[in-house]
């Protein structure tokens, strides 16, 4: 199918106009905000460029905007390389309105040397009418129980949510005064969707920094950062499910993406420069995924023939997460298993009901990458039937 979407800048600019009117036949029709992953950017990051996040050269947000619609639609913009806590506090600030506060405590204990608690002109005005410092406008000032929303996340944007909703729902009385720490706001959230999503964490970080660790490169550098390092690794993962609960108000869909094949002798649809000689026992890029995490996603990091790849890297250290072959199949950056839900979070297989406090399960896309399901440029296939299918499920909850 091709990448190419219909959509249309100048309907874009009109649904503002449209968005009180219901749309036709949906059980809800509360707001989309769309949060990015890691090394990712909002919608204003490049402009001129005509490439987006979400979409490419195309624009998922339009395209969920105009689908059984008009839907409100938005896209979040916080920092390419953060911690899930810092992400989450920027994405609440950037919703609702008010200034970024990272937490007292958490600066003191989990920031990066030199990081203000408070930083300067990082705010969002929730009243256009008094906005005196000119700061870019809210997305959505209304929001709160009354007026929920749903939240979709690719990537790392998945576990943001997750923790925005725990600070949302438990606050961190530690923190400060700042009213995201407070708590008590159940039901801000009515839904929550991820896509390709580290839930349990990724082995691309363990490859990369335990196998790797005198080489350098800007992927190293980025996954060799402090607490999101920790987070992204399958041990710091699980430190996190701890902490960021599933919330028996909130309904739970995620999505997996599987872009490798099992090792055969020929014909099996994987590319066979990255990997001309194959086990059946491990997992090898298809012909379709993103060039450079070819490299990564198989049974070694390529040129080596001594450095595991996702597709077959093991470990068994006690106290650590073990790591066998259920995780060899990935997208080239996450692995497939870890994106179903967090382990030891109750998790179902969607039958056409959605279940409230548990994680529906959408099934995995095989063929799509980690960034075919954001339509980015290339030959996988296109993901427009995926957002038609969640937006289906989304707007006619109860």
């Amino acid at each position: 199918m091709s990448r190419l979407t219909k959509s249309c800048a100048g309907l874009t600019l009109a649904l503002p106009l449209l968005l009180p009117l219901p749309a036709a036949h949906a059980a809800n029709n509360y707001p989309v905000v769309l949060v990015h992953g890691f090394l990712g950017f909002g919608p204003d990051s490049y402009p001129g460029s005509g490439f987006l996040y979400w979409g490419g050269y195309n624009n998922i947000a339009a395209h969920m905007q105009l689908y059984h619609g008009p839907h409100a639609v938005y896209a979040a913009g916080v920092a390419a390389i953060g911690s899930n806590w810092d992400d989450a506090v920027e994405l609440y600030a950037q919703i609702k309105g008010g200034c970024v506060d990272y937490g007292a405590s958490h600066v003191l204990r989990q920031s990066y040397p030199g990081q203000p608690q408070k930083p300067p002109g990082k705010c969002w005005a929730a009243d256009p009418l008094n906005n005196p410092s000119a700061y870019p406008l809210a997305l959505y000032p209304q929001w709160d129980a009354a007026h929920p929303i749903h939240l979709i996340g690719h990537s790392q944007g998945g576990t943001t949510i997750r923790a925005l909703i725990q600070l949302l729902e438990h606050g961190a009385p530690n923190e400060g005064d700042h009213e995201l720490y407070r708590g008590g706001k159940a039901g801000w959230v009515r839904s929550v969707t991820t896509l390709s999503s580290p839930h349990n964490g990724t082995t691309l970080r363990d490859a990369v920094l335990d196998v790797l660790p005198q080489i350098r490169t800007p992927l190293r550098d980025y996954l060799d950062s402090k607490l999101t390092s920790w987070e992204l690794s399958p041990d710091g993962a699980r430190d996190f499910n701890r902490w960021a609960l599933t919330s028996p108000q909130v309904y739970y869909f995620s999505v997996g993406t599987l872009a490798t094949e099992a090792g055969a002798w020929c014909c099996n649809g994987t590319d066979r420069t990255i990997a001309p000689i194959q086990n059946t026992a491990f997992q090898y890029p298809r012909t379709d995924m993103f060039q450079y995490y070819k490299y990564f996603s198989g049974e070694w990091i390529v040129p080596s023939l001594a450095q595991r790849g996702i597709g077959s890297y093991t470990q068994s250290a006690a106290g650590r997460v073990r790591i066998d072959s259920e995780w060899f199949p990935n997208d080239g950056v996450v692995n497939t298993i870890s994106m179903r839900a967090p382990n030891g979070h109750p998790v179902r297989n969607y039958d056409g009901t959605a279940v409230r406090g548990s994680w529906n399960f959408l099934g995995n896309y095989r063929g799509y990458d980690h960034f075919d399901i954001l339509n980015w440029p290339n030959t996988g296939p296109s993901a427009d039937p995926i957002y038609e299918r969640i937006s289906d499920i989304l707007f006619n909850l109860e």
